[in-house]
């Protein structure tokens, strides 16, 4: 399965794992990349530049293949810009062969990574997006829908409607993501111009995630409407699982709280130990509407082979019917 995103990272199949805060570490990622994906280690779950670096040297240990690093440059009490800054020097020095970076463009970085041979996507909710991502210089663009888990633009446009607006506007490759889970969906990218898909909340139900027993029975149990947008008011939305604690983000709201009455209940440390200890009412699980196409948890080779040879099959079959 060729595509300009399989060239332009050498990697074997067009499919990508998104960022996952405490989630997207070196065994997961190694798992992915050794099953012919792009596996991702999330920078913001180290708290300086050396710490990723010995996180990038550990995945090296596990898998020969292309890796990828998020850096998500959101609004944080945690980070400063100086520990941005490292977070892409470690990945200009280790030779990274992808970086994904959400939130505001790392303009400053392009000509440091670029040199170094990394190359650079950003996540985009819009149109408008895409065309300055491609103008900055950027290497791909992933048009990310509504339907994704994290911090989707509030536009609220579904990765129906935006992947081919993308498509059409820029010349540089596409990946789509939100609501992306199986074979089906990754036919589905390809068929509307997608050059890969980048997926997130799919990766959490695989055995080499490292999340409690009850957190993947979870997303089995869940239908694509138990997921909520939580801190529309105060300009920060994000879609997270409903749970007595989104329910209490939501009220809070309602009731006209600012950010700074918000933030205590989003910490990351309450998410980092839902996940370990499975509770699902404790935190604010960032997932997407794709947790209703979750059927079971399989390895992350299972589960990359399953989407290509059936994503093979729907269009083979497909372009069979106009013969």
């Amino acid at each position: 399965m060729k595509t300009r995103i399989t060239e332009l990272f050498g990697i074997e199949y067009p499919i990508i794992c998104g960022g996952m805060l405490w989630l997207a570490v070196p065994e997961l990622c190694a798992a992915i990349s050794n099953a012919g994906g792009l596996g991702n280690i999330t920078a913001c779950n180290y708290d300086s530049g050396e710490d990723l670096r010995a996180a990038i040297q550990q995945t090296r240990q596990l898998t020969s293949k292309p890796i990828g690093v998020n850096i998500t440059l959101m609004p944080s009490m945690r980070f400063t810009e100086e520990i941005y800054d490292d977070f892409f020097k470690v990945c200009a020095e280790e030779k990274i062969e992808v970086i994904e970076v959400s939130g505001k463009p790392a303009i400053k970085y392009l000509d440091m990574l670029h040199k170094a041979g990394v190359k650079v996507m950003h996540k985009v909710g819009a149109v408008r997006h895409a065309k300055n991502i491609e103008r900055f210089g950027y290497d791909a663009v992933i048009a990310a829908g509504i339907e994704e888990g994290g911090h989707p633009l509030n536009d609220d446009v579904t990765t129906m409607v935006l992947l081919p607006r993308i498509v059409e506007s820029v010349n540089i490759p596409v990946i789509s993501t939100g609501g992306i889970v199986d074979g089906r969906s990754l036919a589905a990218a390809l068929s509307l111009g997608a050059e890969g898909v980048l997926m997130a909340t799919r990766f959490i139900a695989t055995k080499e995630c490292a999340v409690h027993p009850n957190i993947w029975q979870e997303l089995i149990d869940r239908q694509e409407n138990d997921t909520t947008l939580i801190c529309k008011s105060v300009g920060l939305q994000g879609r997270a699982l409903k749970n007595d604690l989104t329910r209490q983000v939501l009220e809070i709201e309602e009731k006209g709280a600012d950010l700074g009455q918000i933030i205590p209940l989003l910490s990351g440390q309450k998410s980092k130990q839902a996940w370990v200890e499975g509770d699902v009412n404790a935190a604010a699980l960032m997932v997407g509407q794709s947790i209703g196409l979750i059927k079971e948890v399989t390895t992350c080779a299972e589960l990359i082979q399953s989407m290509v040879k059936d994503a093979e099959a729907i269009l083979t079959e497909k372009l069979a019917c106009f013969k």
